[in-house]
């Protein structure tokens, strides 16, 4: 007996899918306090992407360090310093600074 394959579109179609789903739930999970669970889905959700080579989706922030989700006001402070702005993980103090200079000169 042969494996049956999937196609490779397919497969990066049904990743992105259950990346997006993995990440919703860890920013609920996150958002309600269950630090751990956020952690295990963002863990999966990585996993399912490098097997496939496949990006992380922009939507969802998550810490690169530690591996949770980040939710304003609960598990992250959000400052604009400069024309960036500063995301820092409150469990582990690491910094993410991205630019926004496109939305000032608007």
């Amino acid at each position: 007996m042969s494996k049956r394959r999937i196609d490779p579109s397919k497969a990066k179609d049904i990743a992105k899918e259950r990346m997006g789903i993995l990440l919703n739930l860890s920013f609920r999970e996150a958002s309600e306090g269950n630090t751990e669970r956020s952690r295990r889905y963002v863990h999966i959700a990585r996993r399912i992407g490098m097997k496939t080579k496949i990006s992380m989706p922009k939507e969802i922030l998550y810490c690169k360090k530690c591996g949770i989700a980040l939710v304003p006001g609960k598990t992250s402070r959000v400052r604009l310093k400069g024309h960036k702005v500063t995301t820092r993980c409150l469990e582990c103090d690491c910094a993410r600074r991205t630019p926004y200079i496109k939305e000032q000169r608007t």
